[in-house]
């Protein structure tokens, strides 16, 4: 008889629930959260199991490939899936969501979750500490110029290279303000010495993928957005059909319809939200700053004209993210246009 598992994760403990081919509940468990100590569960179990449902999470990646590793048939079971079908209990406990992950397992009715390589969750991880880093350094700078307003010193335009000229400039001769600036600027000095590490990090990185460079062909398209997309894509026969990369990153319009009802909404925002903002950006670097003649640009140019500039940059990201993926299945590059002048 063909037994399922599901795995409700948590830091320490993770409850494991085994059911057999009509449901019925075979085995419960808590298992410390490493893959070691499932791998111990399953195989002292004394009968096989055909498949192991996990949701999909940070930690759940990690598990999953130590399950995978160790011989077991594991999946990542799409979140939103399992939160809409788990809804419907009115005690939610962890054991309770590890028999509702094991059902949804044995039933299929779940849309697996692709588990990233190792390469690509490093690249991830290397992309989200450098936001990170640059999100705080930031916020320290804005904090420096709500602090100085309160006192009318308006710090003003200013670069980024110049902001501690400015400062220090702004809050000579007032010993309290000198105090406050010292120690905040410094905490700026070393956010932005450890941003560049990584920022030079991430550009030496695309400077020795092939794949990246030839993504950069693409206008609009710059390290960032190639080594971002290139990661969260991880990899490109995922999709069979290229025109669903845009779907895959949330980039496609919501629809609801029921009865007389029919709504077309904004787009989804599913998938990767740091991919759908790199694409975003290109769109708009396209639009707004490009000058080069292209038919990638003139397309977004007439749909900008018939529904407007935002409703062209999503209708571009979404095109850039098709066009990535194809040029990544052909191993081709974009082909220019002959040049030609572009009007405002």
């Amino acid at each position: 008889m063909e037994n399922y598992a599901g795995i409700d994760v948590s830091l320490e403990l993770s409850s494991v629930c085994v059911v057999d081919a009509q449901g019925k509940i075979v085995k419960e468990a808590k298992a410390a959260s490493e893959p070691e100590a499932l791998v111990a569960f399953f195989r002292t179990l004394g009968f096989a199991v055909k498949r192991i449902g996990l949701e999909a999470g940070p930690l759940s990646q990690w598990l999953h490939a130590g399950l995978k590793r160790a011989g077991f048939e594991a999946v990542l079971l799409e979140t939103r899936h399992v939160k809409a079908a788990l809804s419907a209990m009115t005690v939610k406990t962890d054991r309770k969501d590890a028999h509702g992950i094991a059902q949804l397992t044995r039933m299929g009715w779940f849309r697996p979750v692709h588990a990233k390589s190792i390469g690509s969750q490093e690249v991830r991880a290397l992309l989200v500490a450098r936001k990170q880093l640059l999100e705080r350094l930031i916020d320290v700078e804005l904090s420096i110029r709500g602090i100085l307003r309160g006192f009318g010193l308006k710090v003003g335009p200013v670069t980024r290279k110049g902001f501690e000229a400015r400062i220090r400039e702004l809050v000579a001769g007032q010993a309290t303000l000198e105090r406050i600036a010292g120690a905040m600027l410094s905490a700026r000095a070393a956010l932005k010495a450890e941003y560049e590490k990584l920022h030079k990090a991430v550009l030496a990185l695309v400077r020795d993928d092939a794949i990246c460079r030839r993504l950069m062909t693409v206008p609009s398209v710059g390290p960032l957005v190639a080594i971002t997309y290139k990661s969260a894509m991880d990899d490109p026969h995922r999709i069979t059909k290229s025109k669903s990369a845009g779907a895959l990153f949330g980039l496609t319009p919501k629809k609801y319809q029921s009865g007389e009802k029919d709504i077309t909404g904004g787009i989804t925002r599913a998938g990767d939200e740091m991919v759908r903002t790199a694409l975003y950006e290109a769109a708009n670097v396209l639009l707004s700053r490009i000058t080069r003649f292209s038919k990638l640009k003139r397309w977004g140019m007439d749909v900008a004209k018939r529904r407007g500039s935002k409703r062209a940059k999503v209708a571009l990201a979404r095109k850039i993210a098709v066009i990535l993926h194809r040029m990544w299945i052909d191993g081709t590059t974009y082909q220019w246009a002959a040049a030609e002048p572009i009007a405002a």
